[in-house]
C-alpha cells in the first residue's frame, strides 16, 4: 500500500467493525511491523519494552473474556470522567459518540475473535512513581506501539489502541506469564481491514489543541 507520509499520519483510525474476523493473520507480516517499532525512541536507549503477541485462539477467547469485563466495568465506573455519555447538546457530536459507543460495544463482543492481539509491555512499573519516571517509562513503548500500528496500516492491516483489558491486568499477565514487574499498556487488536480507504478523523480547532508560549 502506497501512501504519502501525511495520509498515513492522518488516516491511522481505530479500526473495531471493519476487522476482518475470518483473514489469517501471517506472523511474518507481524514481524515486520514490529521490526520497525523497535526503531522507536526509548527513554535512555534502554530499550526496557517488550511485545506480546497472541494468536493461540485459547488464549484470544481468554483475554476476550477478561475484555468484555472491563467493558462493564467501564461503563459502570467509567475512567475518569471517560465513560461514553450522550448528549443532544450537541446533536452532531452526539451522533458521533453514539457511533463510537456502539463500535467499542461490538469490539468488546467480538474481541475474541480478532486474529491477533498486540499487548505492549514495559518496566518498570509506574505505580506510586514519580511523574518523570512515569513519562520516561511511557514514552518508552507508546511510541513503539504507534509505530507498530502505522506500520500496520502500510500493509492493509486495521489496528486500535485499547486499554480496557487492563481492569483484570493481573489476571492476563498470569494468562499470558507476564512477568510481575512488567506493566501492560494497552491491547492493539490487529487484523486484515476491510473494505477500502480510511478518512481523517473529526478533531478540534487547532486553536483549542495548541498553545504558544503559555497556556
Amino acid at each position: 500500500m502506497t501512501m504519502t507520509t501525511d495520509e498515513l499520519l492522518t488516516t491511522t483510525r481505530a479500526v473495531r467493525k471493519r476487522l476482518d474476523m475470518d483473514r489469517p493473520v501471517s506472523r511474518e507480516l507481524v514481524d515486520e511491523c514490529l521490526t520497525l517499532a523497535q526503531q522507536a525512541p526509548t527513554g535512555g536507549n534502554r530499550q526496557t519494552a517488550v511485545f506480546v503477541v497472541v494468536d493461540d485462539p485459547q488464549r484470544r477467547a481468554a483475554l476476550g473474556e477478561l475484555y468484555r469485563a472491563g467493558w462493564d466495568q467501564y461503563l459502570v465506573e467509567g475512567v475518569g470522567s471517560g465513560a461514553p455519555q450522550h448528549t443532544d447538546a450537541d446533536p452532531v457530536a452526539s451522533r458521533r459518540q453514539r457511533r463510537i459507543t456502539d463500535s467499542a460495544r461490538y469490539l468488546a463482543d467480538n474481541l475474541h475473535r480478532v486474529p491477533v492481539h498486540v499487548i505492549p509491555c514495559v518496566r518498570p512499573r509506574t505505580e506510586d512513581a514519580p511523574v518523570t519516571v512515569q513519562a520516561s517509562t511511557f514514552g518508552s513503548v507508546l511510541p513503539a506501539a504507534w509505530s507498530f500500528m502505522l506500520a500496520a496500516r502500510t500493509r492493509g492491516l486495521g489496528t486500535v489502541f485499547t486499554t480496557l483489558h487492563l481492569f483484570h491486568e493481573a489476571e492476563a499477565a498470569k494468562l499470558l506469564g507476564i512477568p510481575d514487574h512488567y506493566m501492560q499498556v494497552g491491547l492493539i487488536p490487529t487484523a486484515h481491514l476491510r473494505g477500502d480507504g480510511l478518512s481523517p478523523g473529526p478533531r478540534r480547532l487547532l486553536d483549542e489543541f495548541r498553545r504558544w508560549n503559555a497556556w
